[in-house]
């Protein structure tokens, strides 16, 4: 078994999507990034990367590449996917936090779990999703940002 440990965040910016889990959450302002900003996504596509030992996102997904402009993190995790089917490895959990002082993310969970599910190939309940407020404290806390932390444990395909 192997543990992997992601962590995300982005500022708030008037103009863009508030994406998270690939779902369009409805806000007066979105996620400012190369791709689509997907914090949430891109903390697990680095727990997945940490867990296997292969770096960060950044090193499979640079921000320098034109070919991840505005591009659904969603892609981005079927392609760390195929890392885990490479390494014969499964994916036994994933636990997230999803920090951020507004809006409320309790309509939109079972969703964000589906396509997440979906994208990994996964029951949905190996994820759980948590959001959190910092009680109006730091970046997130005065709504200029959001952060996102994932832990996931893999275990090896034994064939």
């Amino acid at each position: 078994m192997r543990i992997g440990f992601g962590y995300d965040c982005h500022a708030l910016v008037k103009g863009r999507k508030l994406i998270l889990g690939g779902v369009e959450i409805p806000h007066s302002s979105g996620l400012s990034g190369h791709s689509d900003a997907d914090v949430l996504t891109h903390a697990i596509i680095d727990a997945i990367i940490g867990a296997l030992g292969e770096g960060d996102i950044g090193k499979h997904f640079p921000d320098t590449d034109p070919a991840y402009k505005d591009i659904s993190s969603l892609k981005l995790l079927e392609e760390i996917k195929k890392l885990l089917n490479k390494d014969q490895y499964s994916i036994h959990n994933i636990d997230t936090t999803v920090v951020l002082q507004e809006p409320k993310l309790a309509p939109f969970v079972d969703q964000i779990r589906l396509n997440l599910a979906k994208t990994l190939g996964i029951p949905a309940n190996q994820i759980n999703i948590k959001a959190k407020t910092e009680e109006k404290l730091g970046f997130t806390g005065n709504k200029q940002g959001v952060k996102a932390y994932a832990v996931c444990l893999l275990h090896q395909v034994i064939k």
